[in-house]
């Protein structure tokens, strides 16, 4: 028997679904409009990709230090070059808060139209994001939310707690049976807020089934540091039915990792959405059958986010006639079922 989530679960997850589809559309046109930053118009479907007048972007994201975080940057790159009406400027990747802090103070001074950051440090970036928006430049949030809501004119997220809820539901589904399945699980950076909602989503969906973690380690999402916690993972776990890595990043490790180990006999679930691990998945020849989705497409929606922001345009799939001042994705499982979906807009770890 498959296991599903209780109400409250799935609830969490048709929000995130709904929430992605709302930033998945937004091809309207709109009217003329008299409005201020921020302030959006209602209009006819499907005109919202007609050029209108140039937008100039700041852009800002911590350095490329692994594929995910790479990723940002060039997806919002190549959305930007699909219109002719935005200029993007795009500071180098830093994980310098102060450096971060001076490239928005440039955007600021050089009064850019908008502003999409994500930030090295939430908290440390909210006065900075603040002085951006009380001199009028709205500010896109993405990923890394700031301490204070009045930061960002928008906040565009990925869902930490449901990607934990996706991958035990999935684990359910294939041990849950089973009430001596041994769970394991290899997280981020325990410190992280990040990592602690992801695990905290993890359990309360094993909890469904009747399962809990048995054995747990934390890795920092880079190869190195999965190889290490994955080797100390299966030394201190001669058997396991299940693991849950959340990083396919820190993944390349894990699975050097179990392959020297000789290791075959579980399920394996990723997390992020590499197109390595969409890779394995496909190929079905060793222990991966699954990852979940934390998409680097963010401050791709961010741009084009932006863009409706400056132009006074709408999201024609909602009655609302401004944009939502928060949009949440869904993190969905991706399986050799439906791995072609997905595949094409994954990143390279």
């Amino acid at each position: 028997m498959k296991h599903r989530p209780t109400r409250r679960l799935a609830a969490g997850l048709s929000a995130g679904i709904a929430a992605f589809a709302l930033v998945a559309c937004t091809s309207n046109s709109p009217e003329d409009s008299d409005g201020d930053n921020g302030g959006t118009n209602a209009a006819p479907a499907g005109a919202n990709d007609e050029t209108g007048d140039t937008v100039v972007i700041g852009f800002s994201a911590p350095a490329a230090d692994h594929g995910w975080m790479g990723s940002i940057t060039e997806s919002a790159r190549r959305e930007a070059e699909k219109y002719d009406d935005i200029e993007l400027r795009v500071s180098e990747g830093t994980n310098d808060v102060n450096l971060q802090i001076s490239q928005v103070e440039t955007f600021i001074n050089d009064k850019v139209d908008a502003i999409v950051l994500l930030p090295f440090d939430g908290a440390a970036m909210t006065p900075v994001a603040l002085k951006a928006m009380q001199a009028g430049i709205p500010v896109i949030n993405v990923d890394r939310e700031f301490d204070d809501p009045n930061a960002a004119r928008v906040t565009v997220l990925g869902d930490n707690y449901g990607m934990g809820v996706s991958a035990g539901t999935y684990i359910c589904e294939q041990v849950g049976d089973n009430p001596d399945a041994v769970v394991a699980e290899i997280a981020g950076i325990d410190s992280l807020p990040l990592t602690q909602d992801r695990s905290r989503g993890f359990e309360d969906a094993l909890s469904e089934c009747g399962l809990d973690v048995d054995n747990r380690v934390a890795a920092d999402f880079t190869v190195e540091g999965g190889t290490d916690a994955a080797e100390n993972l299966l030394q201190a776990a001669p058997k396991i039915d299940a693991l849950w890595n959340h990083d396919d990043d820190q993944g390349v490790g894990v699975m050097a990792a179990i392959e020297n180990a000789g290791r075959d006999e579980f399920v394996m679930v990723g997390g992020a959405g590499s197109a390595n691990a969409m890779r394995e998945i496909q190929a079905g020849d060793s222990v991966l059958k699954a990852t979940v989705i934390y998409p680097s497409t963010q401050a791709a929606d961010g741009i084009r986010l932006a863009r409706l922001l400056v132009q006074g345009k709408a999201m024609s799939d909602l009655v609302e006639v401004e944009v939502p001042r928060t949009i949440r994705l869904y993190a969905p499982v991706v399986t050799s079922d439906n791995v072609d979906q997905f595949i094409d807009s994954a990143f390279e770890s």
